[in-house]
């Protein structure tokens, strides 16, 4: 498939689109006005056409998915909610009841601000409505408020602030070469799962986010660099996340914005982009600058006392290395390889998903330094391919892998972070039958590692029907599309193996709904006993299953999209 299918958009006639459609105009292109109309009109049409980019011209289709996953999210607030709830209830309490000088100090709950300053003041006007809604909602010392009143709220803006994100997928549609899949593209992205669980059930703000990083793609695909990085350097100031992709911004931006085909500096282009930039960080952190308070506020971005692994093993290479290291344990403490040595430290550091620090009992113990290097040496391979090639569609796969390389080999990576992953991703999903390939695998494992997030019963078949109807509304029309039967004998082989990977996941689902069964009945029929295999190694192994399972997987497609970056020259 040719590269111009995420390239800037261009204008040309209806006989260069499939069916003949006619051809979107440029987002900030003014609609032409006949001489015959009056001067008042033209003023009109001007001033519509400069802000006609954010005219949104829903069809009647687009207003069906709309309003019905509304009605879907608003039938979710009973549902189930993690811990971040109360979190973001605690930063609407912090950030309106004390001044800003206290903000990243204050310890009255266990959940401290530790998001960086825009979003401290976007709960800053969350909790200015929220007072009038319920005034103890924003009470400093009303810890764990459950009431149906902050519930509504709170789920409520989830559901207003991501229509960032449905604007911007919108957006996509209009001027994309073939706007029928971008469409289908679109819809998967604000109808993902991954979205349904982790925003709408669990309860956080990514719908909202990723819509500020789709914006700055679609600026970035119709060639407005400056807009998108402007809109990068706002989003890291709202989750320092994003700081994972931030190589392949600085690289893209440098070299297709700064600087001529030559190489040679533009230096007026490289002073706007510099001051956009510097502005946008002055406006977050000017303010606790003045205060200085920056030490204070990076000890709360960036906590150094965490482990590897988060509780649950967020399913990358070092999930897998700590299975290994677990398997390891079992055959040296059963006298089979006794050239082993064991750290005794390590012996229960890493089977019960304890959220300190990650010790290996047979493996060295990986440290913060070692997953930087490797993260920083994969990031540099990938950034050097986009120096050479800045086109659109290398820079979504270069920015994909870079968040999929920090996912793989970062330090306390938590599973909700596959998202960075995901998102970016879609927009590749119907390049070819490769890119295809590679994002229904990371979809479906990434998607199913999210599930234990949600282990409560009333939620399991939700996580599971919508999944399944995602899968099948957003992969088989894509398949269809871009499907191309593999060529030799190890095409072959690969494609078997991926289709019998893919379809153990019901098998999986299986033994991990039945683990627990099994875990509770071995513990109940050993409660007196006394020796050390107790259902507690059991009641973890369901996590391990899932985030080993979902690694290979994972695994699987961050080599497969490496290969497929580095070894075509589109």
């Amino acid at each position: 498939m040719s590269q111009r299918r995420l390239s800037p958009v261009t204008s040309r006639s209806s006989s260069g689109l499939p069916g003949g459609e006619k051809a979107h105009p440029l987002p900030d292109a003014i609609p032409e006005e006949s001489a015959s109309k009056d001067t008042q009109e033209d003023a009109l049409s001007l001033k519509q056409g400069r802000f006609s980019w954010l005219r949104l011209e829903m069809t009647r289709a687009e207003w069906d998915i709309f309003i019905a996953s509304t009605c879907l999210k608003l039938l979710l607030f009973p549902a189930y909610r993690s811990t971040d709830f109360e979190v973001h209830r605690n930063w609407l309490a912090i950030t309106h009841s004390l001044p800003i000088s206290k903000w990243y100090y204050d310890t009255t709950s266990e959940w401290t601000l530790d998001y960086p300053p825009f979003f401290a003041y976007f709960e800053k006007l969350l909790s200015i409505p929220a007072y009038f809604v319920d005034a103890r909602i924003v009470d400093l010392n009303n810890l764990n408020y459950g009431a149906w009143s902050v519930v509504a709220y709170q789920r409520a803006t989830v559901i207003l602030t991501e229509l960032v994100l449905g604007a911007a997928v919108l957006k996509f549609v209009r001027g994309a070469e073939n706007p029928a899949m971008q469409r289908i593209i679109s819809a998967s992205l604000f109808l993902h799962p991954g979205f349904l669980i982790v925003d709408h059930i669990h309860f956080q703000y990514n719908g909202f986010m990723f819509g500020i990083l789709l914006w700055s793609l679609l600026m970035a695909r119709n060639d407005r660099k400056l807009a998108s990085g402007f809109l990068f350097a706002v989003l890291l100031n709202f989750k320092h996340i994003y700081l994972y992709i931030a190589p392949a911004y600085f690289i893209y931006l440098l070299r297709s914005y700064c600087l001529s085909p030559t190489g040679s500096l533009l230096p007026g282009r490289f002073l706007s982009l510099a001051n956009a930039v510097i502005l946008t960080f002055l406006a977050s952190l000017g303010p606790f600058l003045l205060m200085g308070q920056l030490p204070q506020l990076l000890s709360r971005l960036f906590p150094f006392t965490r482990g590897l692994n988060h509780a649950y093993w967020a399913p990358n290479v070092w999930a897998l290395i700590t299975a290994l290291d677990r398997v390891l344990l079992k055959f040296v403490s059963r006298g089979q390889l006794g050239s082993l040595a064991v750290n005794a430290s390590g012996v229960a550091s890493t089977s019960r998903g304890l959220v300190g620090d990650t010790v290996f009992a047979v493996l060295p113990t990986v440290k913060p330094i070692h997953t930087f290097a490797i993260t920083v040496a994969f990031q540099t391979i990938y950034m050097g391919k986009l120096w050479t090639n800045t086109s659109y569609k290398s820079f979504v796969t270069a920015l994909t892998l870079c968040g999929f390389t920090s996912y793989m080999f970062g330090w306390h990576v938590h599973e909700k972070a596959i998202l960075l992953v995901l998102v970016p991703l879609s927009l590749l999903a119907a390049e070819d039958n490769a890119y295809f390939r590679t994002f229904m695998i990371a979809s479906i494992a990434g998607i199913y590692s999210l599930f234990p997030l949600l282990f409560t019963p009333a939620e399991t078949l939700i996580k599971i029907v919508y999944s399944v109807l995602w899968a099948v509304f957003v992969l088989r029309p894509i398949h269809r599309q871009v499907y191309q039967f593999p060529q030799g004998i190890l095409a072959v082989v690969m494609d078997v193996s991926e289709r019998l990977y893919l379809a153990g996941f019901p098998l999986l689902h299986l033994v991990v709904t039945l683990l627990p069964l099994a875990a509770r009945r071995r513990a109940s029929s050993q409660a007196d006993a006394s020796d050390n295999v107790d259902g507690t190694e059991l009641e973890f192994l369901p996590l391990m299953l899932t985030s080993v399972y979902c690694a290979i997987g994972l695994v699987w497609a961050f080599v497969r999209l490496s290969v497929i970056y580095l070894t075509r020259k589109d």
